[in-house]
């Protein structure tokens, strides 16, 4: 089984850490696993890229057109990597932005939740959009949004990426005091993405 996952976000979000999490996961199902990343001036909320490769890949590197997966953690930066994803592909994104510095001054202009669904399904096969933060503050900490994309991504049913596969790997590899609320995140963000 191979499959290219691209994981967009901005810095803060928790992207690497979803990332780290799925790879481990993919590891203890017994898949190969291939995994690179992008930092741009992520702790001033600059852009944060990586990828995952399962199923014996050489390099991290995935071209325009190639990804079957894309997490967008924040719906500017889902938009941005949208001609990475393949044509009928599977698209998971956060519907509440994180405001670029530009926009936030009056610089720029942040583009309409309504633009970046309508991009979303010209290109994907599978869509769901999720409010991460609001589901993260119920759990407990908007922290967790992360975790809400990934159990929204596990209703997508692609191998090995389950609820009960993921559950088992925050429970593992995630501190034991925050274990309980990415484990209602995900479940929250599995519910919603169910419901579409």
């Amino acid at each position: 089984m191979k499959s290219r996952i691209f994981l967009a976000g901005v810095g803060g979000q928790g992207t690497l850490t979803a990332t780290n999490l799925l790879g481990l996961l993919a590891l203890e199902q017994g898949l190969d696993v291939c995994s690179g990343e992008i930092h741009g001036m992520a702790q001033r909320g600059g852009v944060v890229e990586s990828t995952l490769l399962l199923g014996g890949y050489k390099s991290p590197k995935i071209a325009p057109g190639e990804a079957d997966v894309l997490l967008g953690f924040e719906p500017l930066e889902t938009l941005r990597a949208l001609p990475y994803l393949h044509r009928g592909g599977v698209l998971i994104s956060n519907t509440e932005p994180t405001m670029p510095v530009g926009v936030s001054t009056g610089k720029e202009t942040y583009p309409g939740l309504d633009e970046v669904e309508s991009s979303s399904r010209k290109c994907a096969g599978q869509v769901r959009f999720v409010p991460c933060k609001t589901l993260a503050a119920q759990a407990g900490t908007v922290q967790s949004a992360n975790m809400v994309l990934l159990g929204a991504f596990c209703t997508a049913e692609t191998q090995p990426f389950t609820l009960n596969a993921l559950h088992q790997a925050i429970s593992t590899h995630l501190p034991a005091k925050i274990v309980d609320i990415n484990l209602k995140a995900s479940q929250l963000g599995f519910d919603t993405a169910k419901e579409q």
